[in-house]
């Protein structure tokens, strides 16, 4: 005994104390560790980085709502090909968000438009042309009433000359429209006789509706015996 304590110091204690809390320690290292031991409060911060998740590891699931935000993605990170059909709807993008040189060649056709949706101050100078308006697409409906009202449909040219073509004077000639159908114009000729001239042409009265259904027409002799002779009158109709 006091041979062991002849060798004892304080050094050769220290070193012993040290040597077995080493040895604790190693063994407390290597023991493993329980399903669910480790709790986020056990991480510290950045403790969990890219390279430490397994591929898979996390999933839309494991992703608490508006935790992935527009500074957290990389750059060119989400793709068409990774969007989900109908993700994208009109109240997530914001203002100017898609623009001319976004849309593709022909991604918005007539089905995509909702009604309504393309409006005169939408559109350019000269966009609407001839060439891009197709046929029987602008139909009488589609016309303001105003416009409508001024167009001329279904002409037609309608003659009436004098019963008489003989040397009596004056004569007199009228032509009224088909049904449904008011003068937009006309005139009168003479046929025949030498010394004859035009006394009226001019549309008929209005009828009960108030619309010129006709044109007529009215000649006589300048000088007795001309030689037979006839007035016709003609109107152009159209539908209103």
């Amino acid at each position: 005994m006091s041979n062991l304590k002849r060798h004892l110091n304080p050094a050769i204690v220290i070193s012993c104390i040290a040597l077995f809390v080493a040895l604790s320690g190693a063994a407390y290292a290597v023991s493993p560790i329980g399903k669910k031991a480790v709790k986020t409060r056990n991480l510290a911060n950045g403790a969990v980085t890219t390279l430490k998740l397994r591929n898979g590891a996390v999933s839309t699931a494991k992703l608490r709502n508006l935790s992935v935000t527009g500074p957290k993605l990389g750059e060119a990170s989400v793709t068409a090909g990774k969007l989900a059909g109908g993700a994208v709807r009109s109240p997530a993008l914001g203002g100017s968000v898609v623009t001319q040189g976004k849309i593709k060649s022909g991604a918005v056709t007539g089905e995509k438009l909702a009604n309504g949706a393309v409006t005169n101050s939408k559109l350019g100078a000269d966009a609407l042309t001839a060439g891009k308006i197709q046929d029987g697409a602008i139909t009488a409906p589609k016309l303001a009433p105003s416009l409508l009202s001024q167009l001329v449909k279904n002409v037609t040219y309608e003659t009436r000359a004098s019963t008489l073509a003989d040397s009596s004077t004056p004569k007199e000639a009228t032509v009224e429209c088909p049904a449904r159908k008011v003068v937009i114009g006309g005139g009168a000729k003479v046929i025949g006789g030498t010394t004859v001239a035009m006394t009226d042409s001019g549309p008929t009265p209005p009828n009960a509706e108030g619309k010129r259904i006709g044109w007529s027409a009215a000649a006589a002799e300048m000088v007795a015996d001309a030689g037979n002779w006839s007035v016709e009158a003609y109107a152009v109709c159209a539908e209103f």
